[in-house]
């Protein structure tokens, strides 16, 4: 079954949070993780800009996608935190959150979506290559990647 992407509902935290966690400890194995904090993720139940995008498959959420707005000095989307499940991993569910954010974007008329994304993490980097992103600047142990929408 194919997975629906979709904004989360705030009931939905929770399991945003067990995913962004299964993010950290790809990324950072071995480490202590303690996840968001009480309130973190409200700024995107709150009418804002600000997304949280979801995937869900056959009534679970497998995968999620924070998008901040940003409109200062530079106006620019800005993919926070991003994860897929290990399970739904190369099922393309990456891709398809990731053109929901572009999507977003652009109805903002925004030009620009960038992220950060850890030089020694290989899939990530492997998918945002794939998709057009290209490097900004190397900041010492990540990378911050751009692409014009």
């Amino acid at each position: 079954m194919a997975s629906i992407i979709r904004p989360a509902t705030p009931n939905e935290a929770l399991r945003v949070n067990e995913l962004f966690l299964e993010m950290l400890d790809t990324i950072h194995p071995g480490k202590v993780h303690t996840g968001y904090d009480s309130g973190d993720l409200d700024r995107y139940f709150n009418g804002g800009e600000d997304r949280l995008f979801v995937a869900e498959n056959e009534g679970k959420v497998v995968a999620f996608l924070a998008l901040e707005v940003h409109r200062e000095e530079m106006t620019f989307t800005y993919v926070d935190d991003f994860a897929v499940t290990n399970a739904f991993r190369g099922q393309g569910i990456g891709h398809a959150l990731m053109a929901a954010a572009e999507d977003y974007t652009r109805s903002l008329d925004i030009p620009i979506i960038s992220l950060h994304v850890e030089k020694h993490n290989t899939g990530a980097r492997r998918l945002y290559d794939s998709l057009g992103y290209t490097l900004y600047e190397d900041q010492n142990t990540r990378l911050l990647l751009t692409k014009e929408v």
